[in-house]
């Protein structure tokens, strides 16, 4: 099982889910005060800032938060974010990709870097890792959007490359380059997505053992945790018996 949306899952069940859900909200807010500030206010007019929308709604974000984030950019208030994006190996040789969003690079690289160090990892050049990954678009639907067949089925009349579904959702896979076009012609078959964002998927992944997988998952938790972080990408991969052990 590859483990890095399910441990996710796993570190916010046994978090304070309203200090989650706080940095969560914040985060989404920077992504959309970003996209808002690099195209037009509008999300009609701008693909990026209609994604970051999207997904701060299916994360139950209020709209008045969505608001004053929107509004923050055009009020010539805000921070001159800018995105950095770190790579480096973790506990067992796993590959690491974070992206942030930072108005301070020195502070952003300190932490980023003090993090993989404690968990026993390195920080590399960009481009150590980055070559592990392909950047694609990743759409997720509830269960109740269907079963697994009208999904592949709307999935596949959409363009898309790939689909998975879990006991908890399907994940649809589709080229960077086309997750605007794919994403609208599934919200014409299946109604408003989960979520819709560019990803970085693994090529291949790389087995750990218990302790090796919770090295890991402190590791990512310290990273989530950084407020400049906004995403991390890993290719570990788990066996179900040590997932439910950790779930426990």
């Amino acid at each position: 099982m590859a483990g890095h949306s399910q441990f996710k899952n796993i570190m916010h069940r046994k978090g304070r889910q309203d200090a989650v859900r706080s940095k969560m909200f914040s985060k989404l807010g920077r992504e959309i005060t970003v996209a808002a500030k690099m195209g037009a206010p509008d999300p009609a007019m701008n693909p990026r800032l209609r994604l970051a929308i999207q997904n701060a709604k299916s994360q139950s974000m209020p709209k008045d938060n969505i608001q004053r984030a929107i509004n923050k950019a055009t009020g010539g208030d805000s921070e001159a974010y800018e995105e950095v994006r770190y790579e480096g190996y973790g506990p067992g040789g796993v590959a690491v990709i974070v992206e942030a969003l930072t108005d301070n690079r020195n502070r952003t690289a300190s932490s980023v870097r003090a993090a993989f160090t404690k968990s026993g990892g390195a920080l590399g050049e960009t481009g150590s890792v980055g070559f592990m990954f392909s950047r694609v678009g990743e759409i997720i639907y509830p269960l109740e959007a269907g079963d697994a067949d009208a999904i592949m089925e709307a999935a596949i009349m959409a363009g898309a490359e790939d689909v998975t579904s879990g006991e908890e959702e399907h994940t649809i896979i589709c080229a960077f380059e086309d997750i605007g076009e794919v994403s609208t012609a599934l919200e014409e078959a299946l109604g408003e997505a989960n979520s819709v964002k560019a990803v970085w998927k693994p090529q291949t992944t790389a087995p750990v053992d218990e302790d090796k997988a919770v090295s890991v998952l402190k590791l990512i938790a310290t990273l989530d945790d950084d407020d400049d972080v906004q995403n991390v990408y890993a290719n570990f991969e788990v066996s179900d018996e040590i997932m439910a052990k950790l779930s426990a």
